[in-house]
């Protein structure tokens, strides 16, 4: 893989790290509540689901990472295509466009980069 292609699943990758911290330690916490827009009654009420949802962002990270440590393109396409479909759902599904290029523009050009290399 290209220094190109690398820089941009590691950067996919760390956003997914911390969208897991985000999730599973400050979802109920000031810092959380104010990049999801959440009031504090429903954080608390939700935090059980978004840890779930934190720790599957951690597993997308985590296979990212490894599609590089092995240096496998196909594994970082499938990874990489599992979160530009997690970024166009969860953007659908909640009507916040910016979701969609915070975590599936990165996505998709790292897609790029990697088919077009």
């Amino acid at each position: 893989m290209t220094l190109l292609q690398t820089f941009f699943i590691v950067l996919v990758a760390l956003l997914h790290f911390y969208f897991l911290i985000l999730e599973m330690f400050f979802w109920t916490k000031p810092k959380g509540l104010k990049t999801f827009g959440l009031k504090k009654e429903y954080a608390e009420q939700s935090k059980v689901l978004a840890a779930n949802q934190g720790l599957y962002n951690g597993f997308l990270a985590t296979g990212l990472i490894w599609s590089i440590i092995e240096k496998n393109a196909e594994t970082a396409i499938f990874f990489l295509i599992c979160v530009t479909i997690a970024g166009i759902y969860g953007s659908y599904s909640t009507k916040k466009t910016r979701l969609f290029f915070v975590q599936a523009v990165p996505a998709i050009i790292a897609i790029l980069l990697v088919i077009f290399n």
